[in-house]
C-alpha cells in the first residue's frame, strides 16, 4: 500500500519505469570515478614504465617524512624497463636533460627490477624498483629523493602548499 492516496506502487507503471539512459549514466559515472582513482594512484601505467613523483624541501631539510622548510613539488622520474635488452631507461619528465640508461639489469617487469651501478646511475634516483616503489640507492651511487604519491604531487604543483 502506498502513502500517496490513489497510487499503488505495484500497479502504477511509472514506479517500475527504468531508463537505459539512467543505467548508462550511472555506470559511466562509476567507471569515471574508478578511472580517476586508478590514474591518481598510478595503478594504470604503460607496460614496463613507472613514474616516481618527488617532493623538495625548500629552505630546510627532510627529517624522516617531515620537511623543516617548505614542501614543493619536485621532479618526476620516469623509468622504462626493457626486459629483452636487460636495460632500464630513465629520464626527468619535462626536462631537456638527456635520458639515462642502466645495463645488465635483472628485470621481472616494469615494477620490479634491479640494476648494478653504472655510468648513468648517478643521475638516477634508484637502482632498484620493488613493487613499483623506488628504493633509495647507496649514498653517492644515486641521487637522494623523497617520493610522494601522484595525488600529493599534483596538489603541491597546483597549490604550492603541502597536503600534510
Amino acid at each position: 500500500m502506498s502513502d500517496t492516496p490513489g497510487l499503488d506502487p505495484v500497479a502504477h507503471p511509472a514506479m517500475h519505469h527504468h531508463s537505459w539512459r539512467t543505467t548508462f549514466i550511472g555506470l559511466f559515472a562509476l567507471l569515471a570515478v574508478a578511472g580517476l582513482f586508478a590514474w591518481l594512484n598510478d595503478f594504470i601505467t604503460l607496460q614496463g614504465e613507472r613514474t616516481i613523483y618527488t617532493a623538495e624541501c625548500e629552505g630546510g631539510r627532510w627529517n624522516g617524512e617531515a620537511c623543516t622548510g617548505r614542501v614543493l613539488a619536485g621532479a618526476r622520474f620516469r623509468f622504462r624497463a626493457l626486459r629483452p635488452h636487460k636495460e632500464v631507461l630513465f629520464w626527468r619528465a619535462g626536462s631537456t636533460e638527456p635520458s639515462g640508461r642502466m645495463f645488465e639489469c635483472d628485470i621481472q617487469d616494469g615494477r620490479n627490477w634491479r640494476c648494478p651501478p653504472g655510468t648513468d646511475s648517478t643521475r638516477s634516483i634508484t637502482l632498484v624498483m620493488d613493487h613499483g616503489e623506488a628504493v633509495p640507492g647507496p649514498a653517492g651511487a644515486t641521487l637522494p629523493f623523497h617520493a610522494v604519491p601522484k595525488w600529493e604531487w599534483l596538489y603541491l604543483r597546483w597549490t604550492g602548499r603541502s597536503a600534510r
